[in-house]
């Protein structure tokens, strides 16, 4: 089975390419946000130009940056969202609640301490995981049906 995964979440980290290195071999198409953090916050004022008011540097980008990462949701069969343990991360809570409204399914990367604020997002997905590897070893079990 080939699934397209958009991997949602926090940018901090090397999460995603444990995950994909992990499923090696599997027939996955891997899409996600714009992970170098100064592209993604400035693309609005690079791209349409530069804004006093940080409000409206952070809306252009944003609103750039929606257009990649709807997309994305939309075309994908699973989100995998990871919570780290560094920062709030609202965008991928919104991203995660994105993806519940469309139907698709979700599996979330969260270490426990999270357990607590993260309740209604692990409500709505089909699985919570604890490290890169039991989201791979997930993706390998929906993709061939073998343990």
């Amino acid at each position: 089975m080939r699934l397209s995964v958009y991997l949602a979440g926090e940018i901090h980290t090397d999460w995603r390419d444990a995950v994909i290195a992990a499923c090696e071999g599997l027939e996955i198409d891997w899409s996600g946000p714009v992970t170098d953090h100064a592209a993604s916050d400035d693309c609005g004022v690079e791209i349409f130009g530069a804004e006093e008011d940080k409000f409206w540097h952070d809306r252009k980008g944003a609103s750039l940056n929606a257009i990649r990462i709807r997309t994305g949701i939309e075309r994908c069969d699973v989100l995998v969202v990871c919570f780290g343990e560094k920062y709030k991360q609202w965008n991928a809570a919104f991203d995660a609640g994105y993806a519940a409204a469309l139907g698709k399914s979700i599996i979330v990367l969260q270490p426990p301490e999270h357990d607590h604020a993260l309740k209604e997002v692990d409500a709505a997905a089909s699985a919570v995981a604890r490290t890169p590897e039991q989201v791979a070893r997930a993706l390998r079990y929906v993709t061939t049906a073998k343990l």
